[in-house]
């Protein structure tokens, strides 16, 4: 799934997480979080589960195109 990478980092910060914080929180890990927030790499369903679990926001927000 193609991650809304700006919406990712907003979210993150927004709560005032770091990397590690965010990986501790979500359970996904810091190289994956880094590599989606940097646009290098796509997401599977269930990490973008994870992170929008741990942001307290709903999976379509954190994808392009789904909303």
């Amino acid at each position: 799934m193609e991650v809304n990478v700006e919406r990712l980092k907003e979210l993150r910060r927004e709560q005032v997480l770091s990397l590690r914080e965010l990986e501790a929180k979500s359970g996904v890990s810091y190289n994956t979080i880094w590599r989606l927030e940097d646009g290098r790499q796509g997401a599977h369903p269930r990490t973008i589960r994870k992170l929008a679990e741990a942001l307290s926001v709903s999976p379509s927000e954190l994808t392009l195109g789904e909303k």
